[in-house]
Parts: C-alpha cells; sequence; structure tokens
C-alpha cells in the first residue's frame, strides 16, 4: 500500500509540473486596457479643460491663423492689433439668429458626404435611412459627432464666454441628453434636405450634390432649414415653439467684439480636431495623444485624416453665416465631396496644426 501511495505521489507531481505557469501582468501591458482606458480618460479630462479657456481658445486661434498664412506662403501678420482689441461692429440679431440654428445642417451635409464616399450609397439614399430610422447607430453617431462640433464652432461666435459652460465637453463626455439634442438636429435637417431632393429621384449622386449645391448657397433656404430647425430642437424639449423671427429681431442689431470674432474665426480646426479625435478613438481604441502624434508624424491613415478635414470643413462652414449669410453665397461654399485639392489642402493644413499644439499641451 505504502508503495502505490508513493506512485499517486510521484504522479501529482508530475501533473502539477505540466501546467504552464501564467506570467504576472506588467504595469503598461499593451493586454492591459483599464491602463488604456485611464489614460484615455485623463486625456478626454485635459481636453475638456482646454476647450473651455479663453486663454487657450486665443492660443489655439492664433496658431491656427498663423498656420493659415504659412499654408498660402504668405507672411504672417500680427493676430490682434490694439486696434482689434478695442473694436466693435454690429451685427444683425436676425442673422445670428439664423447662423445659431444652421449647425444641424452643415453637420447633415458634411456626415452625409463621408456615409456616401464610405458605402457608394446616394446622398438621398442615405437620409431617407435617417427619416425612416433605418441608419445603423454607428452612423447616426457619426452624424450626432459632427453635430456636436459644428454646434462647438458656433459658440464662441456668440460670446466668447460661452466656452466656459457646462455643455462644452468633448463628445465622447456628453449625456445622453445631450447627445439626443444632436440626433434630433440631425433628423429634422434629414427631414427637410429629403424634402428638397425628392425631385432629383433615380438622379445620379453628382446630380445631388449639384442640387446641395445650390441649396447650401440659398440664403432663402437657410432662412427655411434655420427656422425648422430652431422648432426641432423645441419640439425635443417638448415646449412650444415660439416665432422664429419677430419684427424686432428683422430690424434690430448688436454690437460684437471684433477681436472675439476673429478668435471665433480661427477656432474651426480646433473643433473639427476634437470631434474627430473622438470619433477615431472610439473607433481604435487608441488614446487621442497617440492619433495626435501620429498626425503630427504624417502617419495617421489617409481616409482618417480625410474624415479630420470633413470635420473641418463642416465647422468651417458654421461660422460663415455668423460672420455674414452673404458668406454662404461665395463659390468656396460647396460640398465637402467637390472641394478642389487646393481647398481640401487648407483643411489638412489645419488639422496638422492644430494637432502640433494639442499634442504639446496633451504631453
Amino acid at each position: 500500500m505504502k508503495k502505490l501511495s508513493t506512485i499517486i505521489l510521484l504522479l501529482m507531481l508530475l501533473l502539477a509540473a505540466c501546467v504552464p505557469i501564467q506570467p504576472e501582468m506588467e504595469s503598461g501591458n499593451p493586454t492591459d486596457t483599464s491602463a488604456a482606458t485611464n489614460s484615455t480618460d485623463l486625456q478626454l479630462a485635459t481636453l475638456k479643460v482646454l476647450l473651455q479657456d479663453p486663454a487657450f481658445a486665443l492660443e489655439m486661434a492664433s496658431w491656427l491663423d498663423a498656420a493659415y498664412y504659412k499654408g498660402q506662403g504668405e507672411p504672417v501678420p500680427d493676430f490682434l492689433t490694439p486696434e482689434d482689441e478695442a473694436a466693435v461692429k454690429e451685427k444683425s440679431v436676425a442673422e445670428e439668429k439664423i447662423a445659431m440654428n444652421l449647425a444641424g445642417f452643415y453637420a447633415l451635409e458634411a456626415g452625409l458626404g463621408v456615409l456616401a464616399e464610405r458605402t457608394g450609397e446616394s446622398p438621398e439614399a442615405i437620409l431617407t435611412e435617417i427619416v425612416n430610422g433605418t441608419l445603423p447607430e454607428e452612423d447616426m453617431l457619426l452624424l450626432a459627432r459632427f453635430a456636436n462640433a459644428t454646434w462647438k464652432a458656433g459658440q464662441p461666435f456668440r460670446s466668447l464666454e460661452r466656452i466656459t459652460r457646462d455643455a462644452f465637453i468633448p463628445a465622447a463626455m456628453l449625456s445622453d441628453t445631450e447627445l439626443q439634442k444632436d440626433f434630433d438636429q440631425i433628423v429634422a435637417a434629414s427631414e427637410k434636405l429629403l424634402e428638397k431632393m425628392q425631385g432629383d429621384a433615380g438622379a445620379d449622386s453628382a446630380s445631388q450634390l449639384e442640387t446641395l449645391k445650390q441649396l447650401l448657397q440659398d440664403p432663402a433656404f437657410a432662412l427655411e432649414m434655420a427656422s425648422w430647425l430652431d422648432a426641432a430642437y423645441y419640439k425635443g424639449q417638448g415646449e412650444p415653439v415660439p416665432d422664429f423671427l419677430t419684427p424686432e429681431d428683422e430690424a434690430a442689431v448688436k454690437e460684437k467684439s471684433v477681436a472675439e470674432e476673429k478668435i471665433a474665426m480661427n477656432l474651426a480646426g480646433f473643433y473639427a480636431l476634437e470631434a474627430g479625435l473622438g470619433v477615431l478613438t472610439e473607433r481604435t481604441g487608441e488614446s487621442p495623444e497617440a492619433i495626435l502624434t501620429e498626425i503630427v508624424n504624417g502617419t495617421l491613415p489617409e481616409e482618417d485624416m480625410l474624415l479630420l478635414a470633413r470635420f473641418a470643413n463642416a465647422t468651417w462652414k458654421a461660422g460663415q453665416p455668423f460672420r455674414s449669410l452673404e458668406r454662404i453665397t461665395r463659390d468656396a461654399f460647396i460640398p465637402a465631396a467637390i472641394l478642389s485639392d487646393t481647398e481640401l489642402q487648407k483643411d489638412f493644413d489645419q488639422i496638422v496644426a492644430a494637432s502640433e499644439i494639442l499634442l504639446e499641451k496633451m504631453q
């Protein structure tokens, strides 16, 4: 019996020796997803602080203004002169209200282009899916990210102080309530745009883009769309819909700071980058800092750079009617999908420049 017990003990020891020893997980191991998540969360918290900081807004705007002139091969002028700091200009109250309510339209137009290029579907087909509630959830979220970016781009035009508010945060940190507002605006803009494009039923994508170009450049349609989206906002909040423009609005003007408008004009690339970073982080699992490093080093995939450029075009568009509604009639105010290489390069330049300064702050 003693001999048998010894044999059994030896067998148990032999089996134990065959069981592989699991290596200890080292801090910073690529498979440590909690560490990666913590890193991203910390970087989002830093981004939130920067988004809400008027001093950083001035720093970023000055940097992006200089980047524009450098990209054009022109001398870089002083960003704000003493005259700018002291000056005010009169702005139409009615035009500002129209501009405030066009963010959803410009978000939809840019997002439509991205989805059409990726799926091969026509703009009208995608609009139909949005209105019918059949567009994939990930695509609706992408459109909502565009809507948040264009909304952000308009805030400093109204007042630089507005960027300090609690809602002015990275899109990835938005509450479900705030996110629903973006969804509501995208659906409402789709309803109005689909109504205008149904005359193109059966037309090819090029013809539909031409219709979209005409609508983008039409001040009368801008008023119609703004009124529609303003009403959609109140309906979404379960509130009565007021008149969009009163006779008092039509006649009124308000004084606006020249310096603040110049800052606002030059923040579109930053808000585009912030929104696009969120999309890429959610899709790839990389941290914002890692993606910024790829942008600055020129190693970000071409399709991702193009997505960021689409965000930049959308945020640029969102600022134009704040400067003057007449600016939407210009030749450059066209669907992003038909931009020239020269215009597209301006968007790339702004994304890279914004990445340089943001990466410096993140490090």
